[in-house]
Order: structure tokens, then C-alpha cells, then sequence
């Protein structure tokens, strides 16, 4: 009962329980209402103050950023300035160092120009230095043009005309070196029958002189033999003309014992029979004495007479062959002359030949040079200077070949007319020369009383070699011999000439050839003479042989030189090719930075600070908490959503759940697109490092690089002065050895002439020089001007790129602060009623939770409008319409295009 009666008052108070419940209700809805307005004002407040403190820390950064840029500017601006003021200082240097040298030039070919022109200006008289020639010149201009061409096509006719004059003087003088050669073998083969038959002369002459010397000897050994017969046959007429006296006296004085003979058994036949009378041994010696005396004078007359006719015999074949000793000995003397002077021919021959090698060496060269080397078209005069004076040399030497063919020409007409002269003299009669050789050879002694006779019944008549022959065989044969090597020569130096014409072609000028032609006669005519007096001086000296021998040294010096200068522009060569290599790979790493740059330029060169996201953090909780709303959880913000989204919560309808999905999946898609944001931007750091460090390599390739130029234009400069040292060393070489034995031969006015050529070739190797070194001078100057354009260039590129991304680093940071409202704003959806929904359960998830709903305190921007309680700075158009929000913050990004939403999102 007591339960019943519990129960009953319960239902009776409880309507009033019930009023007093909903009243304490609406009270603590209208304070948690008020709480929940006080609540979000001061989270409004804090977030304000927050953002204002986030404000006021990016506008410190920005500044400190700006501050550090301004130095960095500064700074660069500054060493840019340096460096510019170095460069300008090196640039003025240069200039001036280049203005001197070209001054120097100028001023040298401002002196050339006008001794040249005032050479020109001499013959057309003085009229035309005066202004009124000038402006007539200036107003007939195209007039003084057509003359001028019509003398150009008239000395091309000319030139034209003494080319063929030329050829057909060349034809004429190759058929008169054919006659003349017809003629010289005619002249050699006469002068081999000439030099055969003195030969036989000479042998039949030697065989005669070998003849009548042993007739002379056996004459004179006959001679020795007669006169000891004679001496004996004295001595027994003595012994006779005692005994004879003996017996006168016994026949005086009887009774004297007579004495006998000393010389009985030499004189005859003795006193046999002692006892015939006296008288008849008297009459009978005496009348055998005298008649022994008798023959005996007989014999000794005879041998006087035969004795004087040897001895004239003997004294006229000496005379003879003294004569024939005096004409031997010129024959002898100009035979080693013409010797001599054969195998000077004979070195002069190889010597021009080595020439003649040379120059074909030299020509082929130049044909080289020529078709790999172009100069440029203003140093065409300084391309022609060398090859017009190979080509004047050799018109030089032409002219001194056909004048040398003239004088033999001249000398052969003389040698022809002396030889008419000498036959006409040759046909007169010539007295014959009989010769006696004296005595028979068959006599002999047959007894000491035999009689000796002899006859001189040989005579003979030998005609002598005349001298006149002999002379003209040697001349025949030293015109000869002059004939065939001049021919050699000349033929030679035609072949020479005809590859110089080819190789200069017809761009030789006619006024500047005709002047370099009359200078050149000249310089000829100086340079004959000199070498006739220093011929007649080696002639005077003997020293010819020597005098070869130390050409020939100093030749072959010239040679070693020579090739040493060839391998110093080997290297020369092989350096300006490694310089060029370095030039080439210096552009090549040029064209490599060219192309990096324009790799930075094209790709989205953004500088932003790359943060490691630690923890598993997500992009999107970085951008909320930099943002300063650290409240928001965005893992368990998608948990939420994909409960809401969830099939199994019937409180949402359709439409939301809807929402909630597409806002959970452009939550994925905004993380991902931060995720690729950030893998971009380390990419791009990467690449920026990457740059970085290509630029320094690239910096430090630069500098190894002009280094590297350095040393090679060092090594060039060292290759200069060492091929000027070899030039000056063989120019010293060939004074010392030279000058020392041509000092004493020279005359004064020689050694003014020698010291001119020399001044004149030093001017013209200092010429060439200083050309060269202003060519140089202008290359470098031009590679330098280019470096610097490439400089400037580079760096206005590098600033450009920088500005760019600066730019995009802003851009970047205004897109990033607001992108978290943009994507908040997709949160944001029309409730059904008026009343607050909450978002979520607060059994998901420990952490704070995210409220959003209808506030009556703020004015009502639209039916169904929804105020977001978390921050109040979003875009007008962005609340109450996720869709037209999520499109505007996607047309935000620079990056990525706008994606179109689901159709149902825009409903």
C-alpha cells in the first residue's frame, strides 16, 4: 500500500518535477548557450592574437630575409663593382697598350703611306696636291673610276701582251738553246776529234822525242868510243913521230944503238928480221907512218866534222824540245784551270740546285700555309709580300741567266769568227823542218886502223800541234760546259717560275709590280757589282776553295737554325691548337651553364624552407599548426568524417553524408597535393644544390681554363722570343764568322750597303712583328670582350632567376596561408534546423573536438548560412558554399590546375 501510495505521489509531482527539470534546462541551455558565445569569443581572441603574433614573427623573418637580401645585393653590387673596376682598369691598360701599338703602326704605315704617296705624287707635278684638284677629283669621281678601269683593262691588255711577248720570247729562247745545244754537240764532238787527234799528236811527238833521245845517246856513247880512238890513235902518231925522230937520228949517227919502239906491238907489224939493212926499214916505216899519219888526219877530220854536226844536231832538238816544253806548259797550265774552274761550276751547279730544292720546299709550303691558313683581308699586302719577292728574285735570276746566255752567245760568235780566222791562217803553206839523225847504222869498226864513215840519210818532216787549236778546244769545251749548266739553270728556274705564277695567280698589281721590279733592277745592279768586286777579291785571294767550304758551313748552319725555327712553329702550332681545344671545351661548358639556366628558367624554381615533417605528422596538421590552430587533429578529424560518412549513423541524411565524403576525400586529395608540394620542393632544393654546385664546378673549370690560356699565351710569347733569339743568335753566328773575313775584303762604302740591307731587313722582321702582336693584341681583346659579354649576360640571368624566385617563393607563402581556410571551408554545411549540430561524438576521440554551427547573434548572410566558429577571416564566397570555396582555393595554387568537383557537391 505504502508502495502504491509512493508511486501515486510520485505521478502527481511529477508534471511539476517534469516544468522544474525543463526550466533548470532552458536555464543551463541559455548559460551554455552564453558559455559557448564566451567560449568562442575568447578562442576568437586568442586566435586573433595568435595570428598577430604569427603576423608580426613572418613580418620580422620577411624583414631579416629583406635585410640579408639587401646585403647580399650589396654585397654582390659591390664585388661586381670591383670587379668591373678591375676589368675596366685592365681594359684601359690594354687599350692604351693596344692605342701605342696601333699609333706606332699607324704612324709607321702613315710613313710609308706617304713616302709613297709623295713618290706617287713626284711625276704627276704639283697641281694635283691642291684643294681644287681634290674637289674636281671628288666631283669626277665616277669618271676618274671609268678611266681608271679602262687602264686597268688596258694594262691587263698590256700584261696580257707581255705575257705572250713573254712566251713567245720564251719559245725563242727555248729554240735558240736547242740550236744552241745542236751547235755545242757539233762543238763537242769536234772538240773530242780535236782533243783525240793532239792526243795522237802529242803521243807521236813524245814517241819522236823518246827516239831521238836514245839516237842521242847511242851518238853520244859512238862519240865517247871515236874520241878514245882518237886519243889512242894520238898516242901511237906520237909514238910513230918519236920512232920516226929515233930513226932520222940514227941515220945521223950511226953508231948509236938504235932504241926500240915503245908502242911495237900497237903500230903494225915489228922488226922481224933484225938483218935487213937499215935503209930499207927506214923508207919502209916512214912511208908506212905517213900513210898511217895521213888516214889517221883523215879519221880525226871526219870525226871533228861528224862530232860538230852532233852537237848541232843535239842543240837544235834541244831547242826543239824546249819549245815544245813552252807549248805544253800553257796547255798544261789552262788544262788545270779549266779544272779548277769545272769543279767551280760544279759546286755552283749543286748549289743552285740546293737552291732550287729550297725554293720548291719553301713553294710548297706556302701552297700549304695557303690553303689552310686565310689571314685576314686587311693583311693581304703582308700574305703577298713574300711570294712577290720569291717571285722578283726569280725574275732577277732569269734575267741574269739570259743575260749570261747573251754574253755566250757572244762569246761563241767571237770563238766562231777566230776560228774562220784561224783556218784562213792554217791554209797558208808552212815551212818543213828537216831533221839529220847523222850516221848509218849499219857501219862498224872492223879494225883500229878501219876507216869510220857515216851519212846522215834520214831526214824527217813532223808537223806540230798548233797552240791556236789547242786554245779553241779548251774554249769549245768551257763554253760547253758554261752552255749546258747555264741551260739546266735556266730551265730549272723556268719550272720555278711557272709554279710561283701558278700558286700567286693574277693578283699581283700592275703599278706596284712595275715599282717593285725597278727597286729590285736596282738593288740587282748594286748587288752585281758587289758580288763582281767580291768575286775579283776571292780571285785575287785564291781562297775560293775555302771560301766554299765555310758557305757551306754556315749554309748548314743556316739549316740546323732553320730547323729549329720549323719545330718552334711546330709547337707554336701544336700550343695554339691545345689553346683552341681549351677555347672550344671553355664554350662548350658555356653552351652546358646556357642550358642549366634555361633548365632553372623553365622548371618551377621554388625557394621554400624544406621542413621534415617528424612523427608521422601530416602536411595538412603542419599547415593547420603553423597557422596557429592547434586544436585541430587532423587524423582524428578524417576518423570523424568517415564515422559520419558511415551508413550506420541515421541521424545525417543523404546529402550530408555526401558532403562529408567529398570533404573527406579533398582532405586526401589536399594532403597528397602537399605531400607532392613537398617531394617537389626537396626536389627542386635538390636541383638548386645540384646548380649550385655545377655553377662553382663550371667557376672552377673557368679559371683552370684561363689558366690554362695563360700559360699557353706564355708559351706562345716564350716560342716568339726563342725563334727571335735563334734569328738573332744565326744573325750573330753569320757576323762573327762572316763578317770577321769580309770586314778586310769590303770596302766602306760595301759594309754602308750591307749595314742598309740589314737595317731594312731589321725593320721589316720588326714590322712583322709588331703586325702579329696586334693581331694577337686584337684576338685577345676580342675573347675578352666576349668573356665579359658572357659575364654579364650570366649574371643578369642569375638576378633574373633570382627575382623569379623570390616571386614564386611569395606567391608560394600567400597560397600556403590560405589554403587552410580555403580547404576549412569544405567543413561548413547547412544543418537542418536552426538548432547547433554537433560534428562527431565526443566518445571518437580524446582530443579537442571542432564545433561549428548557426550563431543568432551574428547578422544572417543567407538562408540556411553557417558561421565557422574556428576563424573568421574566409572568403565571402566561400562560406555556405563548399563547392565555389574548394574551386577557388584549388585556382590558388600555381602548381596544379583546378580539378572539377563531384555534380553533387554543387547542388
Amino acid at each position: 500500500m505504502s508502495r502504491k501510495g509512493t508511486v501515486g505521489r510520485a505521478k502527481g509531482d511529477k508534471p511539476d518535477t517534469l516544468s522544474a527539470l525543463q526550466a533548470a534546462n532552458e536555464e543551463l541551455r541559455a548559460k551554455l548557450t552564453d558559455v559557448q558565445i564566451e567560449l568562442q569569443q575568447e578562442r576568437s581572441k586568442v586566435s586573433r592574437v595568435e595570428r598577430e603574433k604569427a603576423q608580426e614573427l613572418r613580418q620580422v623573418r620577411e624583414q631579416e630575409q629583406h635585410r640579408a637580401a639587401v646585403l647580399l645585393t650589396e654585397l654582390r653590387a659591390r664585388l661586381h663593382e670591383d670587379k668591373l673596376r678591375e676589368l675596366q682598369a685592365a681594359r684601359e691598360a690594354l687599350q692604351r697598350q693596344h692605342e701605342a701599338e696601333l699609333l706606332r703602326v699607324v704612324r709607321a704605315k702613315d710613313g710609308e703611306r706617304q713616302r709613297l704617296q709623295a713618290r706617287l705624287r713626284a711625276p704627276r707635278g704639283a697641281g694635283t696636291r691642291g684643294a681644287e684638284a681634290r674637289d674636281e677629283a671628288r666631283r669626277g669621281f665616277e669618271p676618274e673610276r671609268a678611266r681608271l678601269q679602262q687602264e686597268i683593262a688596258e694594262l691587263r691588255g698590256a700584261k696580257r701582251q707581255a705575257e705572250e711577248a713573254l712566251s713567245a720570247a720564251a719559245r725563242n729562247d727555248r729554240a735558240k738553246a736547242a740550236e744552241m745545244r745542236s751547235v755545242c754537240h757539233l762543238h763537242q764532238e769536234e772538240l773530242t776529234r780535236i782533243r783525240k787527234e793532239c792526243e795522237r799528236d802529242i803521243r807521236r811527238l813524245m814517241e819522236e822525242i823518246k827516239f831521238k833521245d836514245r839516237a842521242l845517246f847511242v851518238l853520244e856513247r859512238e862519240l865517247g868510243l871515236q874520241a878514245g880512238h882518237a886519243h889512242r890513235l894520238q898516242l901511237q902518231k906520237e909514238a910513230l913521230d918519236q920512232q920516226l925522230a929515233q930513226a932520222r937520228g940514227a941515220e945521223r949517227h950511226p953508231g948509236s944503238p938504235r932504241r926500240e919502239p915503245p908502242l911495237a906491238g900497237g903500230a903494225g907489224d915489228a922488226q922481224d928480221h933484225p938483218g935487213n939493212p937499215e935503209q930499207q926499214l927506214d923508207e919502209k916505216d916512214a912511208r908506212r907512218f905517213q900513210l898511217k899519219i895521213a888516214e889517221l888526219s883523215a879519221i880525226i877530220r871526219k870525226l871533228e866534222d861528224r862530232n860538230a854536226l852532233l852537237s848541232e844536231e843535239r842543240n837544235e832538238q834541244l831547242k826543239r824540245l824546249r819549245e815544245a816544253e813552252s807549248q805544253y806548259r800553257p796547255l798544261l797550265e789552262r788544262n788545270k784551270r779549266l779544272v779548277r774552274k769545272n769543279e767551280s761550276l760544279a759546286h755552283t751547279l749543286r748549289r743552285l740546285q740546293g737552291q732550287l730544292r729550297f725554293l720548291t720546299q719553301e713553294n710548297l709550303e706556302m701552297k700549304q700555309k695557303s690553303g689552310v691558313i686565310r689571314r685576314p683581308s686587311s693583311l693581304n699586302d703582308l700574305d703577298q709580300s713574300r711570294e712577290d719577292r720569291d717571285v722578283d728574285f726569280l725574275k732577277v735570276q732569269i734575267l741574269e741567266q739570259q743575260s749570261l746566255i747573251d754574253e755566250l752567245s757572244k762569246e761563241r760568235d767571237k770563238l766562231l769568227r777566230l776560228r774562220k780566222q784561224r783556218k784562213k791562217m792554217a791554209k797558208l803553206p808552212k815551212p818543213v823542218v828537216v831533221e839529220t839523225f847523222g850516221y848509218d847504222e849499219e857501219t862498224s869498226l872492223e879494225s883500229d886502223a878501219s876507216s869510220i864513215s857515216y851519212q846522215t840519210d834520214r831526214t824527217d818532216q813532223t808537223p806540230c800541234t798548233p797552240e791556236d787549236n789547242l786554245e779553241e778546244g779548251a774554249a769549245r769545251e768551257e763554253a760547253e760546259l758554261r752552255f749546258r749548266q747555264l741551260t739546266m739553270e735556266y730551265q730549272a728556274l723556268q719550272r720555278a717560275y711557272a709554279l710561283l705564277q701558278e700558286q700567286v695567280g693574277g693578283t699581283l698589281d700592275a703599278e706596284r709590280e712595275i715599282k717593285t721590279r725597278e727597286q729590285l733592277q736596282a738593288e740587282v745592279q748594286r748587288a752585281r757589282s758587289h758580288m763582281e768586286d767580291l768575286e775579283r777579291t776571292l780571285a785575287e785571294q785564291g781562297q775560293d776553295v775555302k771560301w766554299i767550304e765555310e758557305k757551306q758551313a754556315l749554309f748548314r748552319r743556316n739549316q740546323e737554325l732553320v730547323d729549329k725555327i720549323k719545330q718552334m712553329q711546330e709547337e707554336e702550332a701544336r700550343l695554339r691548337r691545345e689553346v683552341q681545344d681549351a677555347r672550344d671545351q671553355n664554350e662548350l661548358l658555356e653552351f652546358r651553364v646556357l642550358e642549366l639556366e634555361e633548365r632553372e628558367r623553365k622548371s618551377p624554381a621554388i625557394g621554400l624552407c624544406h621542413t621534415a615533417f617528424l612523427d608521422g605528422r601530416s602536411p595538412l596538421q603542419a599547415c593547420c599548426e603553423a597557422e596557429g590552430m592547434t586544436d585541430i587533429q587532423v587524423p582524428e578529424l578524417m576518423k570523424r568524417l568517415d564515422v559520419l560518412g558511415d551508413n550506420a549513423v541515421s541521424n545525417l541524411t543523404n546529402e550530408e553524408q555526401v558532403t562529408i565524403i567529398q570533404a573527406r576525400t579533398v582532405l586526401t586529395l589536399a594532403e597528397k597535393w602537399l605531400q607532392q608540394i613537398e617531394s617537389m620542393e626537396a626536389a627542386v632544393q635538390q636541383k638548386m644544390v645540384d646548380l649550385e654546385s655545377e655553377k662553382e664546378l663550371f667557376r672552377r673549370q673557368k679559371g683552370y681554363l684561363d689558366e690554362e690560356l695563360d700559360f699557353r699565351k706564355q708559351s706562345l710569347d716564350q716560342a716568339h722570343r726563342r725563334v727571335l733569339e735563334l734569328e738573332a743568335m744565326l744573325w750573330d753566328v753569320l757576323q762573327q764568322e762572316a763578317g770577321a773575313k769580309m770586314a778586310e775584303l769590303l770596302s766602306d762604302e760595301e759594309r754602308d750597303k750591307l749595314s742598309l740591307a740589314m737595317e731594312q731587313w731589321k725593320r721589316q722582321v720588326m714590322s712583322e712583328l709588331r703586325e702579329r702582336d696586334a693581331q694577337i693584341l686584337r684576338e685577345r681583346m676580342e675573347l675578352l670582350q666576349g668573356a665579359q659579354q658572357r659575364v654579364k649576360e650570366l649574371e643578369e640571368r642569375t638576378e633574373a632567376q633570382k627575382r623569379q624566385i623570390k616571386e614564386l617563393e611569395e606567391k608560394l607563402s600567400s597560397c600556403g596561408h590560405s589554403s587552410p581556410g580555403c580547404l576549412l571551408a569544405l567543413w561548413s554545411h547547412t544543418p537542418p534546423s536552426s538548432s547547433p549540430v554537433k560534428w562527431g561524438s565526443e566518445r571518437d576521440a580524446p582530443g579537442p573536438k571542432m564545433w561549428c554551427g548557426y550563431s543568432p547573434s551574428l547578422p544572417p548572410r543567407g538562408a540556411g548560412a553557417v558561421t565557422p566558429l574556428s576563424w573568421d577571416t574566409a572568403p565571402d564566397g566561400a562560406r555556405g558554399r563548399p563547392g565555389l570555396a574548394v574551386q577557388g582555393c584549388l585556382w590558388e595554387c600555381p602548381l596544379h590546375p583546378p580539378r572539377p568537383l563531384p555534380t553533387t557537391s554543387m547542388a
